[in-house]
């Protein structure tokens, strides 16, 4: 008999409760399999399921030994910005409904086709169906591992979450605060839509990696720093996380530096959230960055939703907007001309990804960064290629790429010329609109040269390359789907010197920087300590320096 769970929902959130199989006399009950199309094996999977008056239905495991997961999530000010699903084991899953027509979607992390379909359900008795997903890469077999840096799931969901997602690392938040004055904590965060997590405090487990299986592992101490209040006082300056740290940290922000300095001095990287905060580009020069989210928690796979930014883009920038502020794409734009302003400013920033997923409505890892591990999977080895930029991000597309044989992240010397040769692959599991390569923040349309359709498309990449003063590269590409939605990858950069000359900022990127750091000075003057101030004006001399 079907093992049976029923579904109790507490703000929002669903939790699951094992109990006794019980089918309504007017339901049927529905139990499915997902496997590999090509191993014909059972596989962990992401599923959607609606009825036809838009209402959402949650499946549960129908073996003892499997686990499912829902999640509920609504970013309340949005209506149709809803993610409601259930991660499921690899096992068969069962659901009981009532006799009608159901859309089912069968998702299972950025490797495999979604599988969409008409579910119709019968009054004649249980019925079984198996649904076989097809893998269009596999990123594992070609040595890249995934991970995703802004985590709000619980530990005990991301067992079940990440084998699902097909996630090989997550970095959860233990500790967490949204006010200067008080110390992070592991209380559930009151900024969340739907009220407090229903599942309490975030327990900390300490430091050592937790793994899953051999290629999924959870780095469980993690602190987010959001500041929305300083001095009792409704005041943004903004978020930064510190990933993966040895001890708990009692220490308030700002100031930053104390943080910042402890953080490295215990080899955990500090991941600057999103670019668009009020002190973000104080904290690259102040607090040594190590990460710059390019798909962050404002991406999702629902509508995309936030159109204003307390931070403008700067005209130069010519993001992509309408009459009710920023789109999608130029949203992303923002973040991506930011990026190569820093870059272009000397900073050796990585690129990585995060999704809030567990207060966001997104699925775990809907952006996420690989990196390559040509030796094979190990927890020191992804931190050290994410930390050295052997890496790309993505919502969608893969990017196999090297430059003269060298993963992204690999410096050139060279006295004068510097020539070289791009190549490699890109296959997405739809066409793409562009290919550009980056030099220091300048487009190089690249021809979209398709090699293979089956199951995928993939375009070849062979351009040679010709420098004669330092410069930054990288490569991205993105397409627009039938809905409007757009899915992007970006590598890391890859750095070269040229007569031991640094990379030079442009003079409108320069004043730009200046200007925000002297709005910020001001904004900030009657309510930040000396010490905080003087971080402000410290990022501010920084940028002043680099005035051609």
């Amino acid at each position: 008999m079907p093992h049976q769970t029923t579904i109790t929902v507490a703000f929002g959130i669903l939790l699951l409760r094992v109990g006794m199989p019980t089918v309504m006399a007017d339901e049927t009950l529905f139990v499915g399999t997902v496997i590999d199309a090509d191993t014909q094996r059972p596989i962990a999977a992401r599923i959607y399921l609606q009825d036809q008056q838009d209402q959402w239905h949650f499946v549960t495991t129908a073996d003892e030994k499997g686990s499912a997961m829902p999640y509920a999530e609504q970013w309340v000010p949005m209506l149709n910005s809803v993610d409601q699903h259930t991660t499921v084991s690899a096992h068969p899953f069962q659901v009981q409904l009532p006799a009608g027509r159901y859309r089912l979607t069968i998702e299972r992390g950025k490797e495999y086709h979604s599988l969409a379909k008409e579910l119709v359900i019968g009054d004649d008795g249980p019925q079984t169906e198996t649904f076989r997903l097809q893998r269009w890469v596999d990123m594992a077999r070609r040595q890249w591992y995934s991970g995703e840096t802004h985590v709000h799931r619980r530990v005990h969901e991301l067992h079940n979450v990440m084998l699902a997602e097909d996630l090989n690392v997550a970095f959860p938040v233990t500790f967490w605060t949204t006010s200067a004055e008080t110390v992070p904590n592991r209380q559930p965060s009151l900024l969340r839509r739907q009220g407090p997590s229903p599942f309490g405090d975030r327990p900390d487990l300490g430091s050592k990696p937790i793994h899953v299986d051999s290629t999924h592992v959870i780095l469980p101490r993690n602190t987010e720093y959001e500041i929305f209040s300083v001095r009792q006082q409704n005041h943004v300056l903004g978020a930064m996380f510190i990933l993966n740290h040895q001890t708990p940290f009692n220490d308030v922000v700002p100031p930053v530096g104390p943080v910042a300095q402890k953080a490295h001095a215990e080899n955990a990287l500090i991941d600057l959230d999103k670019h668009n905060w009020p002190w973000s580009l104080m904290l690259v020069p102040i607090a040594k960055v190590d990460l710059f989210e390019l798909a962050n928690n404002s991406l999702w796979r629902t509508e995309f939703g936030f159109r204003q930014t307390m931070v403008a883009p700067a005209e130069f920038m010519h993001v992509e907007s309408d009459e009710q502020g920023l789109t999608e794409f130029g949203w992303i734009q923002f973040g991506w001309e930011t990026y190569y302003m820093l870059l272009n400013c000397g900073f050796r920033l990585q690129p990585t990804a995060g999704t809030a997923s567990g207060v966001h409505p997104v699925p775990l890892g809907f952006g996420r960064v690989y990196v390559h591990l040509p030796q094979g999977f190990s927890v020191d080895a992804w931190l050290n290629g994410l930390r050295n930029g052997q890496s790309f991000v993505t919502t969608g597309p893969m990017l196999f790429l090297t430059v003269d044989n060298r993963d992204p992240g690999h410096q050139f010397i060279a006295d004068q010329q510097w020539q070289a040769a791009l190549k490699g692959t890109i296959v997405s599991d739809q066409s793409l609109d562009a290919i550009d390569l980056m030099v220091n923040g300048q487009v190089h349309s690249l021809p979209l040269t398709l090699t293979r359709t089956e199951h995928a498309f993939e375009y070849k990449v062979d351009h040679d390359l010709t420098l004669k003063r330092s410069s930054w590269l990288a490569v991205r590409c993105h397409s627009r789907n039938a809905e409007g939605r757009i899915r992007f990858a970006h590598s890391a950069p890859w750095h070269v010197q040229i007569d031991q000359e640094p990379v030079r900022p442009k003079r409108h990127e320069v004043q730009y920087l200046i200007q925000q750091m002297q709005r910020e000075l001001s904004r900030n003057r009657e309510l930040l300590s000396r010490e905080s101030l003087a971080e402000f004006q410290a990022a501010l001399e920084f940028y002043q320096r680099l005035q051609p």
